[in-house]
């Protein structure tokens, strides 16, 4: 008859656990895969896009920034800085002014 000390069981124990890859009660909802997104940076402080070109005419550059409903988009999803979003907004409701832009999509 084999006589088991309590450390050998405890060793064991954590072995085990180590191979499982968890601890005691682990629920498989907290194993889940986080998700990492990468920061967004204004594209106008970059040079991506000229800060000569954000005008009420060039209604192309501007409906990037717009969502099919007419709303304008906010700076945590186009990941513009508060400076270049306030120059954004007040070109877009130039251009809705002048009806190169729609208040409201159909």
């Amino acid at each position: 008859m084999d006589v088991v000390v309590p450390e050998e069981v405890e060793k064991e124990k954590e072995e085990s656990l180590e191979q499982e890859g968890g601890e005691r009660g682990a629920s498989p909802e907290k194993e889940k895969k986080r998700f990492f997104y990468s920061k967004k940076v204004c594209r106008f402080c970059t040079g991506q896009i000229k800060k000569e070109e954000v005008t009420y005419k060039n209604v192309e550059l501007l409906r990037r920034y717009i969502m099919p409903s007419g709303k304008i988009l906010p700076r945590r999803i186009t990941g513009t800085c508060t400076k270049h979003q306030r120059v954004l907004v007040a070109e877009i409701k130039k251009a809705r002014i002048l009806a190169l832009l729609p208040f409201l999509a159909r």
